[in-house]
């Protein structure tokens, strides 16, 4: 008899796999899986799907659509207002994350070296997330009067400066923006770097100690090295985060004054709901979506080798 060719062995090998695979309860498992998975599809997937196909198509949601094609990517690209809702936008995520980034990562390491009564200032800290978005930003609007009355120019008039119009100038709207949006969501980030500091081991700060290395030399070397994958994955979030903002501006300004507060988000607002143009405003969300996958994509690979090593 002649032996079986060697060609033979690789469906002989996948019969066995399969075979293997069907013994230890594959089949069972997908079958559990499937309801899960149609959920998942149902209502992640078609979404985006309906939303590529509204962007190609002229339509309100109330009379019938026609397929435009890409007219509506046309349209919104040479929309005049667009290159300075981008230029906002870009300028909102990187005030955001000069000033927004470290600070919850610094109040975390501090709250982390307290020993006694640290919790005070973890509840301090995350008591603005508790606020609904809405009613803080309207707080802060009151805060933000140019008058003399409002609570910033009186105590800044204390010691003989403002009143500052806040809100209403084209140069300080964004900026304060981006303050109040600074402190209504670092006390979620400081949570979450609280809860990555303790899988730091404490021997290693015990050892850094012992060699007479301050808390900053600790923090360098060792805090921050620990926990950096967590610091990218925030990095990136807050950055997509920040690129998609829309209430902030929307209530402050409404986009103003002279479009200095306007956002790419808040033109997909317009687009839908102003100017009932519903094609429109899937189409910038497209292009917006693409963009930030994008930047996710090559954030990911530039970092991979930073994150892991």
């Amino acid at each position: 008899m002649t032996p079986p060719s060697a060609s033979n062995h690789p469906p002989r090998r996948r019969r066995q796999s399969f075979r293997v695979w069907r013994s230890r309860g594959g089949i069972s498992a997908i079958v559990f899986a499937l309801p899960a998975l149609f959920v998942f599809g149902y209502f992640s997937w078609a979404p985006i799907v309906n939303a590529v196909i509204m962007s190609l198509q002229k339509t309100n949601l109330v009379q019938a659509a026609t397929w435009v094609g890409l007219s509506n990517f046309t349209y919104v690209l040479q929309d005049p207002t667009l290159p300075q809702a981008a230029l906002n936008t870009l300028a909102f995520t990187g005030l955001a994350l000069l000033f927004g980034f470290p600070l919850p990562l610094f109040l975390a390491v501090f709250m982390s070296e307290l020993k006694k009564r640290g919790w005070i200032y973890s509840v301090l800290a995350y008591l603005p997330v508790v606020i609904p978005p809405v009613v803080a930003i309207l707080l802060w609007k009151v805060f933000y009067d140019p008058s003399t009355k409002g609570l910033f120019n009186s105590i800044l008039g204390g010691v003989g400066i403002g009143p500052l119009p806040w809100l209403n100038s084209t140069h300080s709207a964004l900026p304060s923006i981006v303050l109040e949006a600074t402190w209504a969501s670092a006390g979620g980030t400081v949570i979450i770097y609280l809860a990555a500091l303790t899988s730091v081991r404490t021997e290693l700060y015990e050892a850094a100690e012992l060699d007479g290395s301050g808390i900053w030399s600790r923090v360098w070397h060792i805090t921050l090295p620990q926990i950096r994958g967590v610091i990218l994955i925030m990095l990136l979030l807050q950055i997509i985060g920040t690129m998609q903002v829309f209430t902030e501006p929307y209530i402050f300004t409404g986009g103003g004054p002279q479009h200095a507060t306007i956002t790419v988000l808040l033109m997909i607002y317009n687009y839908a709901f102003v100017n009932n143009d519903i094609g429109a405003a899937t189409a910038l969300s497209v292009l917006l979506a693409l963009v930030l996958g994008l930047f996710s994509l090559v954030y990911q690979i530039a970092t991979r080798r930073w994150s892991t090593d």
